[in-house]
Parts: structure tokens; sequence; C-alpha cells
């Protein structure tokens, strides 16, 4: 992966929480949606993908989302975003109308809650 983007993953109960900090873009999209995919075990019952400190996700980190949501539904998994008010990466998926089809929180908290 290219070091436009840190990703640091931690299991919280039975969901596995994925943040996200930097840019996801082209050149590592693909990158992150396999290490994503395979930080999931079977066990769990989804993955809540936090980009509160990304702060740049182009068409390419809003396909890589539609992907995991469809790829987790398919394995009987949930796919969860967090993204605050106020960020860039909301505004995108809000503008792609991604959260019509995957939960959209304020925080990590608001989801466990």
């Amino acid at each position: 992966m290219t070091e436009l983007v840190e990703l640091h993953v931690e299991a919280l109960g039975d969901l596995v929480l994925a943040q996200l900090k930097g840019e996801v873009d082209l050149s590592n999209a693909s990158v992150l949606r396999e290490r994503l995919l395979g930080s999931v075990p079977n066990t769990a019952s989804g993955l809540v993908l936090d980009l509160t400190e990304t702060y740049h996700l182009d068409s390419s980190g809003v396909r890589l989302v539609f992907e995991l949501a469809n790829r987790l539904g398919n394995r009987g998994q949930k796919l969860e975003l967090v993204a605050p008010d106020d960020s860039a990466a909301r505004r995108v998926l809000v503008l792609t109308e991604v959260h019509q089809v995957v939960p959209l929180f304020t925080s990590v908290d608001a989801v466990l809650h």
C-alpha cells in the first residue's frame, strides 16, 4: 500500500474496526479492499470503517465502499461507516448517496450504541 493512507484494524466485540488515516484513491483502493476483507473473519458480525481521519476519498474510494458492502453482505456480514458531519469523506459519501446503501454514523461510539 502507498504511504498515502494508514490502516489500523482491531476487534471490537464481534465487530472489526478499521480506521483509515489519509487518502483513499486509485493508487491504494484495491490493496485496501483486500486488506480490509482479509481482516474480517467469518465469525465477525461486520466491519466498522472509520473514515474520521480520511481527508481525501475519490471515486475509487467510493467504489471500494460499495464493493465492501456487497462482499460482506454476501458473507452475511454488515458494513457500517463512520464520518463526522464536517468531514470531506462524509461530503463525498452523501453526494454519491453511499449513505442510502450503507449506514453512516458520526462516531464509532454512535455505531456501538
